[in-house]
């Protein structure tokens, strides 16, 4: 376990931290909760060393291994097997072993090893990241926002590989759901100091809402008790009869602690600025198709409508056309084919990935939201730069001196400056945290125009999506259902049926490669029968190869770890000149570092064994869909 005890922390001006002490014990997974700029980064600097505080000490057991999720994907190899190998260190170069048991754990297989890291996709490419942080062998894992730029589909197979870490866990993240699904222990930044309970967010939020409701009415309390003996002090003071009594008053007043006011940080304020339309359908598609060139469509022969009140999610795995298909429908590219039609009065507003940078970089902030809609008074404008947390002098920043999570909350803005009654939002829950994220969520479910949403958020779309447009193999298909109707009728592929139940209870899916449905609504009686025979027979063939697997895997490591032992023992013996001994333990290293040879070979036979029965199956059971 770790400890901090009493730390302080400030830069220049700005206290982050006072008396700061926090205790993680064995087998904790933590969800680290706080307001953007409360400090949650700068605590890890500080675990791992790479920021020291003021004042206070941190307490790391000797020997206790801390590792850290990169979220920048930079590989300099050009092979897989030697990207991850770069993970071992200098007495572990060549026991490569160890990196392929790994990768082979998270997904790959043994074709996947002579591959370009850059051939694969963005979620794998994060297994990579956590293939060289696994290789390291930590017993901490501190992940902060390790779910960035990951679609559903890696989201879920990540959270999984978390609940089943064997060690403690630190997790900073703004997706709400997922840190609820992996952490034991909800931790927050309140007001400069720590509040942890064992639990989820909600309970922690909950929590944490009691505890300033109680010292709310002990500060009230506290307040009329001094105003009492104040105004008791002031009156008899002066009299010689009860200036003794008055003084005693004094010494009770000044031995009272008193109670600071509690301090609430800023939280974003959304209240989308309806237009009145007297259509009841917002927006209708017929036959929309689109593509870069004709004969490769990103998605054919889209048909749906949305009226007002409603919203519709596209969902889908990253790369697929998510993006494309809202930029299409804002009517920043041209459909190759299909209408797309609305009523005069619809007027429309698009947060796009992209469109960060069509912010003027020497504007000024207010100015640029005041172009959104040039009728707004300055007083309006300063009341929408407020609500995005840009008060007072903030509010006339320079657009270039603002982070990427500011240019968004900038983007919002002009947004909340438009009268709109549709909205187009890609991705709007990035670099905003859980209660902002929970302001957009009510924002959006009030809103009385239609909205059309992509998201990554499965609370988010659960909360707020009736309908849903889904991404699969083969271009989209248009789901008349939400979020949770989606996941018991369709689901996410490779997970039968108690896998559709898993997902319905919110706890991700198999560790094995996700892929999505490409099916309509819908599968037929037969198919889903042929399709669980299918999965049964997959289940009873590679059972015991998988059996096989780790028991072969358990091999390999007792005669590594037996091999280390008699390298130290040969180490001892060079040193005191026994040379038959030498021999004799010399002989050993051999025999044995022979027999780890044979078991790996032994282990990639059977893995490739395993890996052509579930690829075999995987192929049948696709065909089925």
């Amino acid at each position: 376990m770790i400890q901090l005890q009493n730390i302080n922390k400030s830069f220049t001006t700005q206290e982050i931290f006072k008396d700061l002490n926090f205790k993680l014990n064995a087998g904790n997974r933590v969800g680290l909760v706080g307001r953007n700029g409360s400090g949650k980064s700068t605590l890890f600097k500080m675990i791992l060393g790479e920021e020291t505080p003021d004042s206070g000490e941190i307490i790391i057991p000797k020997n206790y291994k801390i590792g850290t999720l990169k979220q920048h994907l930079t590989f300099s190899k050009t092979t897989l097997k030697e990207e991850a190998a770069l993970a071992l260190s200098e007495e572990m170069q060549y026991e490569l072993y160890r990196v392929e048991k790994i990768l082979f754990g998270l997904g790959f297989t043994q074709a996947d090893l002579e591959k370009d890291p850059l051939s694969f996709s963005g979620g794998y490419q994060i297994r990579i990241n956590l293939a060289k942080l696994l290789v390291t062998e930590p017993n901490l894992l501190l992940l902060d926002e390790p779910t960035n730029y990951l679609d559903i589909v890696s989201l879920r197979w990540l959270s999984s590989f978390l609940r089943s870490f064997d060690g403690e866990i630190i997790l900073i993240t703004h997706n709400r759901d997922f840190m609820d699904s992996v952490c034991t222990h909800t931790m927050g930044i309140v007001r400069k100091n720590i509040e942890i309970l064992q639990g989820n967010t909600h309970k922690f939020y909950a929590q944490l809402h009691q505890n300033d409701e109680l010292y709310q009415k002990q500060k009230i309390a506290q307040d009329k008790k001094v105003k009492e003996l104040e105004e008791f002090i002031a009156k008899n003071k002066a009299r010689a009869s009860t200036a003794a009594l008055a003084q005693s008053k004094v010494k009770q007043l000044e031995k009272m602690q008193l109670l600071d006011d509690l301090s609430f940080d800023n939280t974003l304020a959304f209240d989308f600025n309806f237009k009145e339309s007297p259509a009841k359908i917002m927006l209708e598609v017929e036959n929309l198709s689109f593509g870069y060139t004709p004969e490769k469509l990103l998605f054919k022969d889209i048909n749906f409508h949305i009226k007002r009140g409603e919203c519709i999610g596209i969902i889908g795995k990253n790369g697929k056309g998510k993006s494309t298909l809202l930029n299409v429908l804002a009517r920043e590219l041209k459909p190759l084919s299909g209408d797309i039609s609305s009523h005069p009065s619809v007027s429309f507003a698009h947060f796009g990935q992209t469109n960060i940078d069509r912010l003027h970089k020497d504007a000024i902030l207010t100015d640029e939201i005041h172009s959104a809609n040039p009728k707004l008074s300055t007083q309006s404008i300063r009341s929408i730069a407020g609500a995005m947390m840009f008060s007072g002098e903030s509010a006339d920043k320079k657009i270039s001196l603002l982070s990427g999570g500011e240019k968004s909350r900038v983007m919002l803005g002009q947004i909340l400056a438009q009268e709109v009654n549709l909205l187009f939002l890609d991705e709007p829950t990035n670099h905003l945290d859980m209660e902002s994220i929970e302001a957009l969520t009510e924002a959006i479910i009030n809103f009385e125009g239609a909205t059309i949403i992509v998201t990554h958020s499965e609370e988010l779309l659960r909360r707020v999506c009736d309908r849903l447009i889904i991404f699969a193999k083969e271009g989209a298909e248009y789901f008349d259902g939400g979020y949770d109707e989606f996941l018991e009728k369709i689901g996410w592929e490779d997970q039968g049926e108690s896998g559709k139940a898993r997902e319905r209870d919110h706890l991700g899916g198999e560790e094995e490669q996700i892929t999505q449905k490409s099916a309509p609504k819908s599968s037929t009686k037969e198919n889903k029968k042929l399709r669980a025979e299918l999965v049964r027979q997959r289940n009873k063939e590679a059972s015991p190869l998988k059996k096989k697997v780790e028991k072969l895997e358990e091999k390999i490591m007792k005669t590594e770890e037996l091999v280390s032992e008699l390298h130290a023992e040969l180490i001892e013996l060079s040193n005191s000149g026994d040379s038959a001994s030498l021999m004799e333990v010399s002989k050993k290293v051999a025999e044995e570092e022979n027999k780890v040879e044979e078991l790996f070979e032994e282990f990639e036979e059977v893995q490739t064994q395993l890996d052509e029965i579930l690829e075999r199956y995987n192929t049948q059971i696709e065909e089925l869909v």
